[in-house]
């Protein structure tokens, strides 16, 4: 005998898999308590007979098999209509001749065959049963939320089929099942507030739902009647029973029932938008409990009925939930359209994005690398990292009610459980790589009543190995749920998503204006035709970052009145329209307060000043060389910046000894700027640059620059190919690069 709790896994998965192979559409048998008759449309004669024609027509299949419908019954089945017009699928009332008992038959289409079921008319006919639906319509249109819809639901299909217990099962997103509404005998225990595992019942038996409204079981205890011949002479296949009636049920649902004491049931399908919502279930205790086809067909006109107006007041609900989520919505591209260049505060003005994702406490946004947190939310750091969590290897929405179960293992999710046991987020696509929108919701501790261990597999050891057996145990088992948050609604995802969709075109739009504002001040900041003295020439390269479309390097040349000329290359800290503006500023200062001052360290000490006092915190570092043309003689200022290199004949070599702190931070009167004399032969190349040219992560500036000046000692003296060749060698650092290369002839 196999140990169950020994056993490996895939043998628990093949025992899995055994029942949801299960044929239940093709069981070849069906319920005793009536007759099947599969007959051929064309000549109306009977191919198919359940053995249960004998107790019911006095009749053994064999002399059944072959003789039309009319012989078999007489005349008492109504015509029925040729091809594949729809059949009614209402019972109608047939007397059969030479049997006392009147019979109610149920037909439909099958493999291509005329299916029809007879069963014994009961007390209640089809007058009788309409005449209870029709105060039970009356009832249910009276039903002003769900909850009362499913109360009055199961108070009148009890009324009208008599079973002892009705009760609404609703599924949940996983296909467990929690009794809803509950209509019993008062001997009974009540089932309300009470859930089952989602194994109780399985795929294939939820599919048959979805396609079947009705199935009934009048005798849990009944012995199967075959079907005569087991395989459809035309097709050499079982007939499909999925629409049958009568259809013999699994063995395994029977011992379910056995288990919970149930002798007979019956079960209504409820379909909410296309989807199986729930079932009604009818339990019967005290014996085999009858329900004429026509009573059954009142509860399912009622259990149809019941699901059109479950999904009214679903579509009512979500019409009133959409409002709001377009009103918000509408409100937030109104002020992403009207945000200009700051989308960000237009997300978080006002805490809209809260009450955009109703019941979320709290948001974190990041636009263009900016982060904000709105409401009760993770730490900046371990947004970061929840980030690298949730889309690790996968793009689009994110969605989840309990990232505990999700992640299982991740210390982050562990951590997060108070705050963000359930996360909504959405990326822009049109935003840098890191950006992105996210919504959380805190654990919400519950207690799960079910009727028995929900974490019972039903797999019992037998002679031929495992097999899955129903659950013996309805006890009461409680389990407290944590780690997980109320559901996300729908709308909600979509709401974000659309969302994202706007701050899409938000950043498209910025993006657009950017680069229309950049072209113009590109042409404003840098010297696009310098003018330099006879003997001189000059090579120049700039490249914003590739984050921004421009950034704040300049170069300039400033002819003086004594004849000298300026060449300045200079960095304002940071990227964006922003700098480039200030940048701007900077440079048409410099250039008026050089030829004022006529030296690069008066003009650096005003610039210092004028920093200062308009635009207190900004920082700039710049180098100035002063050159004297007819000699060759050029004075470098440096504030801040990296050291000119000198590429001469005799090698490559940093000018050093001018030194000074960058402008905004040093002395006013500009006694700190030192500067440093180099003489140019004929042939040398100087070149200014700014730090992009040798930044690169986790190197020491020391060894960049080391590196490059043997990179131009193997460059040479040639200014294009030098300029190109240090900026194709240097490390993309994510900062803009701006290299000058002056050369006397």
């Amino acid at each position: 005998m196999t140990d169950v709790s020994s056993a490996p896994a895939d043998a628990i998965d093949r025992a899995l898999l055994d029942c949801a192979d299960e044929p239940i559409r093709v069981p070849g048998s069906v319920q005793p308590h009536g007759v099947l008759l599969a007959a051929d449309p064309a000549t109306g004669r009977v191919v198919v007979a359940s053995r249960s024609v004998g107790a019911h027509l006095g009749r053994t299949p064999d002399e059944v098999l072959g003789r039309t419908l009319t012989e078999v019954l007489g005349e008492g089945l109504p015509d029925l209509p040729p091809g594949d017009e729809p059949l009614d699928p209402q019972p109608v009332d047939v007397t059969v001749a030479g049997r006392a008992v009147p019979f109610e038959a149920l037909v439909h289409r099958s493999d291509g065959l005329l299916v029809v079921e007879l069963e014994p008319r009961g007390e209640v006919g089809g007058e009788a049963a309409l005449r209870r639906v029709r105060p039970a319509l009356r009832a249910l249109q009276r039903a002003g939320t769900p909850d009362q819809v499913v109360r009055l639901l199961v108070q009148e299909v009890r009324r009208v089929t008599g079973f002892d217990r009705v009760m609404v099962y609703r599924f949940d997103e996983r296909w467990n099942g929690e009794v809803v509404a509950e209509d019993a005998h008062e001997r009974l225990e009540p089932f309300l507030g009470l859930h089952y595992p989602a194994s109780d019942i399985p795929a294939q038996a939820r599919a048959l739902y979805t396609t079947q409204w009705l199935r009934s079981i009048p005798d849990a205890t009944y012995t199967p009647s075959p079907l005569v011949p087991p395989l459809v002479p035309a097709t050499g296949a079982p007939l499909d029973l999925s629409g049958s009636a009568l259809r013999s049920v699994s063995p395994v649902h029977l011992e379910y029932l056995a288990n919970m004491g149930v002798r007979a049931s019956m079960s209504v399908s409820i379909i909410v938008h296309g989807r199986l919502w729930g079932l009604v279930a009818c339990h019967h205790y005290a014996g085999p409990h009858f329900p004429s086809p026509s009573q059954r067909a009142a509860a399912e006109f009622l259990g149809r009925t019941g699901s059109l107006l479950l999904q009214g007041k679903a579509d009512e609900a979500r019409y009133v939930d959409s409002m709001a989520l377009a009103a918000t919505s509408a409100e937030l591209a109104r002020a992403l359209s009207a945000s200009g260049r700051d989308p960000l505060a237009a997300l978080t003005r006002d805490d809209v994005l809260l009450d955009l994702v109703e019941g979320s406490t709290g948001c974190a946004v990041r636009v263009n690398g900016q982060l904000r947190l709105l409401g009760d939310t993770p730490s900046a750091s371990d947004v970061d990292a929840l980030v690298d969590l949730l889309w690790q290897g996968r793009t689009g929405t994110l969605v989840t009610s309990s990232l505990v179960a999700d992640h299982p293992g991740s210390a982050l999710a562990d951590r997060l459980v108070p705050v963000a046991s359930g996360v909504l987020g959405v990326r822009p696509t049109a935003a840098s790589p890191r950006d992105v929108l996210l919504w959380f919701r805190p654990e919400v501790l519950k207690e799960v009543h079910w009727a028995g261990d929900p974490g019972s597999t039903g797999i019992v050891p037998t002679a031929g190995g495992l097999r899955l057996t129903p659950r013996a145990s309805f006890a009461a088992w409680v389990e407290e749920v944590r780690g997980t948050s109320e559901t996300w609604d729908p709308a909600q995802v979509h709401a974000v998503e659309a969302l994202a969709r706007d701050v899409d075109e938000a950043l498209v739009r910025q993006r657009s204006e950017d680069e229309r504002v950049a072209a113009t001040l590109q042409r404003v900041v840098l010297a696009h035709t310098p003018v330099l003295p006879d003997g001189y020439a000059l090579a120049r390269h700039y490249q914003p970052s590739g984050t921004d479309v421009l950034g704040g390097d300049w170069y300039d040349v400033v002819p003086l009145p004594d004849g000298r000329t300026v060449l300045v290359v200079g960095d304002v800290a940071g990227h964006g329209i922003s700098v480039a503006a200030i940048t701007a500023q900077v440079r048409h200062a410099l250039r008026a307060f050089l030829v004022d001052e006529g030296t690069a360290q008066g003009a650096f000490a005003r610039l210092n000043q004028v920093l200062a006092d308009l635009v207190p915190g900004e920082l700039a570092t710049v180098v100035a060389v002063e050159l004297e043309p007819s000699s060759g003689r050029a004075r470098v200022t440096r504030a801040g910046h990296v050291p000119p290199l000198l590429v001469a004949a005799d090698g490559a070599r940093y000018v050093l000894g001018a030194t000074g702190a960058a402008l905004g931070v040093a002395d006013r009167d500009g006694r700190g700027f030192r500067t440093a004399d180099v003489d140019l032969a004929s042939g040398d190349c100087l070149l200014l640059y700014t730090d992009g040219l040798v930044e690169e992560r986790g190197s020491h500036l020391a060894a960049t620059l080391e590196r490059m000046r043997g990179d131009a000692e193997r460059l040479g003296r040639d200014r294009e190919g030098l300029a190109a060749g240090l900026v194709a060698a240097a490390v993309d650092g994510g900062d803009d690069v701006t290299a000058l290369v002056l050369q006397r002839l």
